[in-house]
């Protein structure tokens, strides 16, 4: 039997995914995101060692509410992919009972093992967080390369599988036109992508940062003001791609 390590659920989650969602918090990540609200997430060996069937017999009782709001399940977290396993197990138990699957990652895919066509095979739709073009940017606001998740998305186009793109409106790295054209001229030909999530930053996560002794460096950034949400959403919009914030 397969386990899962869990950080945390949500059992009433409105916005990752559509309908109302439960969610499941997977433990461990690879990106050293700065504004990370998540930062309790990244050990690996933390949480709650789970088995499907015990997070299944939470996600039943919710059944109900899930299906009428169009909703379902989201394996986030922290960073889902890192448990390919676990997750494609849950998945498959979840589509076997008629609820919707939903995949929230950085795409920090290191092995195309079959473990990864299982999961998509059993996944509805994708959120694909693409924190930026420029790789020398996104090594400074993550502590990693984007290729693996650019190798990601190509590989969901591939496999046609239904994907939203989530970019983190932050200023210093992300609210400027040049980069929001580069994301827009990426995903354009990708047909499986029905929209771009704008994501204003916030410092909600601050305080986590705070608890393990670490400097929350984004600190003094404020979050986007409408007009610059706009003028990011407009880039895609004048491409014909769907944006929302």
């Amino acid at each position: 039997m397969t386990l899962g390590r869990i950080h945390s659920v949500e059992s009433f989650g409105t916005v990752d995914g559509p309908g109302i969602r439960y969610i499941a918090f997977m433990q461990g990540c690879l990106m050293r995101c700065q504004y990370c609200h998540n930062r309790d997430t990244w050990d690996l060996d933390g949480g709650k060692e789970t088995s499907v069937d015990e997070i299944m017999s939470q996600v039943i009782t919710y059944q109900p509410f899930l299906e009428a709001s169009g909703g379902g399940i989201t394996a986030s977290g922290g960073e889902a992919i890192l448990q390919a396993q676990f997750v494609s197990e849950l998945f498959k138990a979840c589509k076997n009972k008629g609820i919707h699957t939903c995949l929230d990652t950085n795409g920090f895919v290191r092995k195309y093992e079959p473990v990864i066509d299982e999961l998509l095979d059993n996944t509805d739709l994708v959120l694909l967080d693409i924190k930026q073009m420029d790789d020398a940017k996104h090594i400074e606001l993550t502590k990693v390369s984007n290729h693996r998740t650019l190798q990601f998305a190509q590989y969901l186009t591939k496999r046609n599988i239904k994907t939203w793109i989530r970019y983190v409106v932050v200023a210093g790295f992300t609210e400027d036109v040049e980069s929001a054209i580069a994301l827009a001229d990426f995903i354009k030909p990708m047909s499986n992508v029905e929209k771009v999530e704008l994501l204003p930053y916030h410092p909600l996560g601050e305080h986590k940062w705070q608890a393990f002794g670490e400097t929350y460096t984004l600190a003094h950034i404020s979050p986007p003001s409408n007009e610059i949400m706009q003028k990011i959403q407009q880039v895609f919009v004048d491409r014909g791609i769907n944006a929302t914030f």
